[in-house]
């Protein structure tokens, strides 16, 4: 039996996660031309959703939608950020399921789904799925179906969250979120020995190099990262935010799986 306070804390935790997600849309306003990529938007959108079926799902009063809409959603969600790490794996290979930026999205979507799938209710309450928690919330809910898999989730949830930490706490943090890496150098003449301290009694010489050519800007440009790097921001939209929420939904779901074992 968990106590009801805990489960009240994560499920206060998850509106809070809600109303950060919300709050984000707002500022970054994706419908409007000119403004932050709508392909970024997918995240705040997941993060707004899968925070609202948590709490409901740890505070039966905070129930939603049923959990037929639920899956259908979820089974969307999974599929649309399966095809963004297969895209970012075809540009990145290997390293976009290791550390790539969709593929902890993609563990949560799943996650997610996998929770309104595969628990079965008790036959006395009458209903399947979640909804069958009745006023005991998670402590009133029945078994999980495959629950393997169940402790994959788990240690792929806190395996993400504990790299999450280490992205915030490390010397370049954010860093992995930002495109500042991938700003491209001003075009024009470039001044060779501007700055350079000039021998004794000898007089600083500046020389104008000539513009590279095109072929030669093309090789030492640097890489533009995938179109799913989101763009760098301050305030609520700055990296920092979207990650501390991923950080405490990834908790709360591996907490979750936990107790439903």
């Amino acid at each position: 039996m968990i106590p009801s306070w805990i489960l009240d804390t994560f499920a206060a935790i998850m509106l809070v996660v809600a109303a950060v997600s919300a709050a984000r849309l707002v500022a970054a306003r994706p419908w409007q031309r000119g403004a932050r990529p709508a392909a970024l938007a997918d995240i705040d959108v997941a993060h707004l959703l899968m925070a609202i079926a948590m709490a409901g799902m740890l505070a039966p009063g905070l129930q939603t939608l049923p959990d037929g809409a639920w899956e259908v959603i979820f089974a969307a969600m999974t599929a649309w950020f399966a095809y963004r790490v297969a895209r970012d794996a075809q540009a990145s290979g290997v390293r976009a399921l290791a550390g790539g930026h969709c593929a902890p999205h993609l563990i949560h979507a799943g996650a997610m789904l996998y929770m309104f799938v595969a628990v079965s209710a008790p036959m006395a309450h009458g209903s399947g799925g979640m909804s069958g928690m009745g006023g005991g919330g998670m402590s009133g809910m029945g078994t999980l179906s495959l629950p393997f898999l169940a402790f994959l989730f788990t240690l792929a949830l806190l395996g993400y969250s504990i790299w999450d930490l280490d992205q915030l706490s490390g010397p370049g943090a954010s860093g992995h979120y930002s495109l500042a890496a991938a700003r491209v150098a001003p075009t024009g003449p470039v001044l060779a020995g501007v700055g350079a301290p000039a021998g004794p009694g000898a007089a600083a010489s500046v020389t104008v190099a000539e513009p590279a050519s095109p072929a030669e800007t093309a090789e030492t440009a640097p890489v533009v990262p995938p179109a799913s790097a989101p763009a760098d921001g301050t305030g609520v939209l700055a990296p920092w935010v979207a990650t501390s929420c991923r950080i405490a939904m990834g908790v709360t779901m591996a907490f979750m799986l936990i107790i439903m074992i």
